[in-house]
């Protein structure tokens, strides 16, 4: 590691699994170095297959999602050191100037609403798959993350699993907020799941893939299986709708440039603040 750049530590979840996403969260931080001038260096950690865990020498941490259960690691060794570097990032931001930056993304997401007991972790009667929409609250609209794009704006979501029945108490004491529902489709919002939530200045996560970009997701939904079992999930109207705001500038690609890249922004910029 080179000294007086800031590091990024990309935590990966897949446990091996062939997935596209840790690509996307790349090529992000490749397109931020170039704006930034090489200012910052990242390294990525096989958290939950090599259970390797980044220290706390980094400034800004990514955990991605990951397959399969967010209950599956329980008594293991790397989610126990997952939970201690979460719980060491949170207890540094309460007593340092130079805070440390964090941001959950879907399998993540569902570990840290566990690990803090923001609400209930549970399996979704059916799979969430595409390219969906989800519903800004009030702190959603004027967050940082969100404020740039549409209500409701446009995702990629992959999950069986889903965050439901916040405990706002647990919310009000920690100062979190929720930022995100999944689109309500006329369902009352006290049984919809949480999407995104801001935990504290520094860290925030979402239950969606902000990392995905247009290509991935076209990709994605073009391979045969996933075709077939899409259209019959959603019918075909929905499949076709499903393409097109995969390349729609203003619907799939605009969530890939403006979510993830907001963090990093406010991030470097914060940390830059304090080094110079």
């Amino acid at each position: 590691m080179e000294r007086n750049k800031i590091k990024i530590a990309v935590i990966d979840l897949y446990k091996n699994e062939k997935n596209l996403e840790i690509n996307c969260i790349k090529n992000i931080l490749v397109d931020f170095s170039r704006i930034f001038e090489n200012n910052f260096i990242y390294e990525i950690f096989d958290t939950r297959y090599k259970g390797a865990t980044p220290s706390l020498d980094y400034d800004i941490y990514i955990s991605s999602g990951g397959p399969g259960s967010p209950w599956d690691g329980q008594n293991s060794r790397w989610e126990s050191n997952y939970f201690s570097l979460i719980d060491s990032l949170l207890n540094h931001n309460q007593k340092s100037k130079r805070k440390k930056f964090v941001f959950f993304i879907c399998h993540s997401f569902q570990l840290i609403a566990r690990h803090l007991l923001l609400g209930d972790v549970t399996r979704r009667g059916a799979e969430s798959f595409g390219v969906l929409p989800v519903d800004k609250t009030d702190a959603g609209r004027i967050d940082l993350l969100f404020k740039n794009l549409p209500d409701p704006f446009y995702c990629a979501d992959f999950r069986s699993w889903q965050v439901v029945n916040p405990d706002f108490k647990k919310f009000k004491d920690l100062g979190a907020s929720i930022l995100t529902y999944e689109n309500n489709n006329g369902v009352p919002q006290s049984e919809l799941a949480v999407t995104s939530i801001r935990i504290s200045n520094e860290m925030a996560g979402t239950q969606f893939h902000p990392e995905t970009d247009s290509n991935t997701m076209r990709h994605i939904l073009s391979q045969k299986k996933k075709k077939d079992e899409l259209r019959i999930l959603y019918g075909a109207k929905k499949y076709e709708e499903m393409l097109r705001l995969a390349g729609d500038p203003c619907g799939l690609d605009l969530t890939h440039k403006t979510v993830l890249p907001a963090f990093l922004q406010d991030s470097l910029n914060k940390l830059n603040e304090i080094i110079s």
